[in-house]
């Protein structure tokens, strides 16, 4: 048998693996932004920017999180990064070819994300845009999705403004009637073609015994918490999301440290997976080394590509 295929397509473009960084992990400066480009990663994201350049909270606001068999972060970063017009100039000289590249947009009102949004739309780039209404770090200000009057609202005017194909990264929701409204909102609009799942899991609270304190700055300490201790809530956002709204492409995020996270989360639904507390702790070369894993796990269980699995978690 051959090695497994890992080459995917997302809305027809295509990719040479499922993988990408997670907003937010090596995507703050153009320097990052190059290196992810040469990366092994099949696409790229942009950091998540508002109308202006912000520093985000007062350090320290990441914490590697370790525990029996256990790695994840706390964070709360507060949406550092270079201002909307910073990321669409280097979308203007990005190689399309290379990979694609999302561009995703947390504006911190309903005016900034439509002047943004209408940035990008007049741009003419072909970048995939992508609107976080799930920053949980932004002391003030509330996420959008856990509003879903606000979300509707949001997503409505974001599709008129717009008139192309785009997505939205959600957080986590912990309830099936969160789920269902989710996803009556989302599939009323046919221009929205994609759904990330998730950010990581809101106001978190890690303690440091010894010193008897938190462990960042920010929010008294609260702050999201990803890696591991997140994967299986992540993967029932990718699975409940993927049953729920058929005609919608997923993208799976949250928990991945391995080729078999990789995995899980396309047998969920996901046709892309993001990464990114294990790509902050490892560095770049996380992703040669999930889709070699991801490949020797495919390889064992006797597929020839991602098709063959893709979506098909079964149940008892």
């Amino acid at each position: 048998m051959s090695a497994p295929d890992l080459s995917t397509e997302f809305l027809s473009l295509p990719l040479a693996n499922p993988l990408m960084n997670a907003s937010g992990v090596w995507c703050t400066r153009v320097a990052e932004l190059e290196a992810l480009l040469d990366s092994a990663a099949g696409a790229m994201v942009t950091k998540s920017c508002t109308l202006t350049r912000r520093d985000g909270n007062p350090e320290p606001r990441y914490r590697t999180l370790t525990g029996p068999g256990l790695a994840g972060s706390l964070n709360s970063m507060g949406l550092p990064n270079e201002g909307h017009g910073y990321y669409l100039d280097y979308a203007a000289q990005h190689d399309y070819e290379q990979k694609p590249l999302f561009f995703s947009v947390s504006g911190l009102t309903l005016d900034d994300n439509l002047t943004i949004v209408a940035a990008a739309r007049d741009a003419v780039l072909p970048v995939q845009l992508e609107l976080n209404l799930s920053c949980p770090n932004v002391p003030g200000k509330a996420q959008p999705a856990y509003d879903f009057a606000a979300m509707d609202e949001l997503v409505t005017e974001v599709a008129s403004a717009y008139r192309r194909p785009f997505g939205v990264k959600l957080p986590p929701y912990f309830d099936f009637a969160h789920f269902d409204a989710a996803a009556e909102i989302l599939n009323r609009h046919d221009h929205l073609a994609w759904v990330t799942c998730i950010n990581s899991v809101g106001n978190a609270l890690v303690i440091d015994t010894a010193n008897e304190s938190t462990v960042i700055r920010p929010k008294d300490g609260f702050g999201g918490l990803g890696g591991d201790y997140v994967l299986p809530i992540a993967l029932a956002n990718v699975n409940a999301f993927h049953r729920r709204c058929p005609g919608k492409v997923i993208i799976g995020c949250g928990g991945v440290r391995s080729g078999e996270h990789v995995f899980q989360h396309l047998l969920a639904g996901a046709t892309l997976v993001q990464v990114g507390t294990a790509l902050y702790e490892e560095g770049l070369g996380v992703f040669s080394r999930l889709n070699r894993e991801l490949a020797r796990l495919m390889e064992s269980k006797g597929y020839s590509r991602i098709a063959d699995f893709q979506g098909a978690l079964r149940t008892l």
